[in-house]
């Protein structure tokens, strides 16, 4: 496995000491322990998909990395691919463990890409053990911390994210240079970064690629569309392998992914970028994830999309969740319309209910304006609920919304929409949520919304979905599980709004019912609000839970607002714009900066808090637009 040494390698080894002393394992040992060290460790270069041990096998030494990237897997159960269990980067050590234990091999371990290592066989390991007890020490005290960083829980915060990306496109015909150069330019916001393509790193060796990585926060790499010498290195090079592809052309595989080892690919973070000729083209999506499924996908359209793209590939993006609620799910417009219009990205969307609907407006790109314009339309200037019908399955038939829904988002499949997007429906043939991330937008969005009781659950492929509000109404999580950036969660729900001032066990009489409804005195529930109310109990208490999940929460003051009471659509409406424009302004001033806030972080925004009436406040000129 050795290759051939450069004159990078040679100045590398020559100062093997200095190199050693360095690396956290070797840290704050002597002098004279380190030259021991250096005197009996073995130099190995092991190429990118090369086994370095396998599982099983006996604990016969320990390697420490000096540059690439190493793979460690679970040995695989019957035939299902081995279980990657994580990375061990430049500076760390690899297998100290079995020589302390003295047991066989708990893992395989495989070279992700080029890498340069230091073997220390067992011999060495217990002479130099035996003279310097303190190096024994540092390993027990790495293996230990090792092992409580894997047994306990893991830290609140950023994780580290990728930092190598590698451009693979699809044929000769994709604009791979020009995506690169945005791509580039919009992670020189973020940090510092280095474009490199074959003629500039076709000769390099592993070493250089190492400084190349160790000097920038990000590094981007330029394949080739065949599965060339310098692809096969471009991919083993990546943490994250982006495949572009025009989405007007033809699917077809990736002849160069071909060139990349299973063990590579199963560490790896693959996603598709499908880049348009100006405007969005529907079905695009669904082609080529046929041909590269179950990988995470982009849209570009314009210049403009590729900052977002760099945003979500480096973990720096915003996700906005919006809750369930009924008519109290306008406030999420007067929200969508603050964090625009204060500079907040709203780069991923997912939401429960009412929140799935004004959400997928917000994924679709709808102006402000448009929102404003098509849900006045449909929730206030007629009931959508008013097609009453023989309460056999539903109080209504729910053609009503069907049909709202069909006409205002038309037959756009959700993996089309420009923004990512999900929602979220309760399977009740499982019994469990059910997050929709693809198919047709306008029927997963009935299913999202379909009350028990209230409207007919939405019946396909033999299982039975209704509004997810019963099982999670507010789905932080599922943005916090894509790992993407801040989470902010807007919740709407019932809270205290459901209360009445009757001391009552049974119905009145018709006659009497109907008297007390007439009544502006008495609060009397009705079915809609019984039925509404019930299928979001059982969610209630996730929902405490995970407002904890979310790096912004907003709770606009909605108590006023019924669930039903459409009417107050104005009212919600600058109740959550208000609420969201108080809440950004009083952000804490690292939390504005990663939000990207173009108000000054602790200053009080012009006519917040004030007290004025929504006839004189700011918002006023927006509902007259």
């Amino acid at each position: 496995m050795e290759q051939d040494v450069s004159e990078d390698t040679l100045t590398v080894r020559g100062n093997l000491q200095v190199l050693l002393s360095g690396l956290p394992i070797f840290a704050g040992l002597d002098a004279a322990t380190i030259a021991s060290i250096a005197a009996i460790c073995e130099w190995l270069s092991l190429p990118g998909g090369a086994t370095l041990f396998e599982a099983g096998e006996p604990s016969d030494s320990m390697y420490v990395l000096l540059s690439g990237c190493l793979g460690s897997f679970a040995p695989p159960q019957a035939a299902d691919r081995r279980r990657t269990l994580g990375r061990v980067s430049a500076g760390e050590c690899v297998g100290e463990m079995g020589l302390v234990s003295g047991r066989p091999r708990m893992a395989s371990v495989v070279a992700l890409r080029d890498s340069e290592l230091l073997r220390l066989s067992r011999e060495a390991f217990d002479r130099v053990l035996r003279r310097h007890p303190e190096a024994m020490l540092r390993i027990a005290q790495l293996t230990v911390a090792r092992l409580e960083s894997s047994a306990g829980p893991k830290p609140r915060g950023r994780a580290p994210g990728p930092r190598s990306f590698t451009l693979v496109p699809q044929a000769l015909d994709v604009d791979v240079a020009g995506f690169a150069l945005e791509l580039v330019d919009a992670l020189r916001r973020l940090g510092r970064v280095e474009l490199v393509w074959s003629a500039r790193g076709a000769d390099h060796t592993s070493q250089w690629f190492h400084e190349i990585e160790s000097r920038n926060d990000y590094v981007v790499y330029v394949a080739e569309p065949a599965p060339t010498t310098w692809t096969r290195l471009c991919l083993r090079q990546a943490d994250t392998l982006l495949l572009l592809a025009r989405a007007g052309s033809q699917a077809a595989p990736w002849a160069s992914l071909a060139a990349a080892r299973d063990a590579q690919l199963a560490t790896q973070r693959v996603e598709l970028v499908l880049l348009h000729d100006g405007s969005l083209q529907r079905g695009a999506a669904a082609r080529w994830l046929a041909v590269q499924p179950e990988v995470a996908h982009h849209h570009v359209c314009t210049a403009a999309d590729v900052p977002r793209v760099a945003r979500l590939l480096t973990g720096t993006a915003v996700g906005l969740v919006l809750s369930g609620g009924g008519a109290r799910g306008c406030a999420h417009l007067g929200v969508i319309r603050a964090l625009r219009e204060q500079g907040v990205p709203i780069d991923m969307v997912g939401g429960t209910s009412i929140g799935a609907i004004m959400g997928a407006a917000a994924a679709y790109g709808w102006p402000d304006e448009q929102m404003l314009q098509v849900f006045r339309r449909t929730f206030v200037d007629s009931n959508p609920l008013g097609d009453y019908t023989l309460p056999l399955v539903s109080l209504v038939a729910g053609r009503r919304v069907s049909s709202r829904l069909r006409r205002e988002f038309g037959d756009v499949a959700i993996e089309d929409l420009p923004l990512p997007f999900y929602c979220v429906s309760a399977n009740l043939t499982l019994g469990h949520a059910a997050v929709h991330r693809s198919g047709e937008l306008w029927r997963w969005l009935r299913a999202s919304v379909a009350i028990p009781g209230v409207l007919p659950p939405v019946m396909h492929h033999g299982e039975v979905f209704v509004d997810g509000a019963t099982i999670n109404n507010l789905p932080v999580d599922v943005m916090r599980e894509a790992g993407r950036g801040l989470v902010i969660g807007v919740d709407v729900g019932a809270d205290r709004t459901f209360t009445t001032d009757i001391d009552d066990t049974d119905a009145p009489p018709f006659w009497k019912l109907i008297s007390s409804f007439r009544a502006r005195d008495r609060k009397r529930p009705n079915i809609f609000q019984v039925l509404w109310r019930a299928g979001m109990v059982n969610s209630a208490a996730a929902t405490l839970a995970r407002r904890h999940q979310t790096d912004l929460l907003l709770q606009p003051p909605l108590e006023d607002v019924d669930l039903l009471n459409w009417h107050a659509f104005d009212r919600a409406l600058v109740a959550g714009h208000r609420h969201t424009r108080e809440k950004l302004a009083g952000l804490p001033a690292e939390l504005a900066r990663r939000l990207g806030l173009r108000i000054a972080a602790g200053v009080q925004a012009d006519h917040i808090g004030a007290g004025t009436a929504a006839a004189e406040s700011p918002e006023s000129e927006w509902l007259m637009a």
